[in-house]
């Protein structure tokens, strides 16, 4: 019985290499070097290994994903935010908070034509300006 693949391959003239035409030459494997590796030879010459393959750095074990929304979005969604009870009318002034809408964030994306008091984890500063111009209020909790 044959222990390893040298005496199992002893008397074989082919050594399991198909016929006795397939490993003949460099064309069976695609030339000498790097033959053929015109395009993107930056990339596949100098960026091997973890690089190449997007797994570089450091990454941030800590870091929690947080939800967020435009205040223009929040704007246009107030009038639906009162008719369901999310919301409440005080005056000219529509008062909501953020997190019973489950977001985190508010982002200044969008325009802002209602007054509106909002509380939130956080607040980017053009959102919090926003917020303020039109008479509004924006309130860390």
């Amino acid at each position: 019985m044959p222990v390893n693949k040298r005496s199992k391959y002893r008397g074989s003239r082919t050594c399991g290499g198909g016929t006795h035409k397939n490993r003949r030459g460099a064309g069976n494997r695609g030339g000498r070097g790097r033959a053929g590796q015109r395009d993107h030879r930056f990339s596949h010459f100098y960026l091997k290994g973890e690089i190449a393959n997007g797994k570089h750095g450091f990454v941030s074990k800590t870091s929690e994903p947080v939800s967020a929304l435009d205040v223009g979005e929040i704007d246009q969604m107030a009038e639906a935010l009162l008719r369901e009870g999310l919301a409440t009318q005080e005056g000219d002034l529509i008062a909501l908070d953020a997190a019973e809408l489950g977001i985190d964030k508010v982002l200044g994306g969008g325009r802002v034509t209602h007054k509106m008091s909002i509380s939130a984890r956080e607040f980017s500063e053009r959102a919090r300006m926003k917020i303020e111009e039109m008479g509004g209020q924006a309130t860390t909790v």
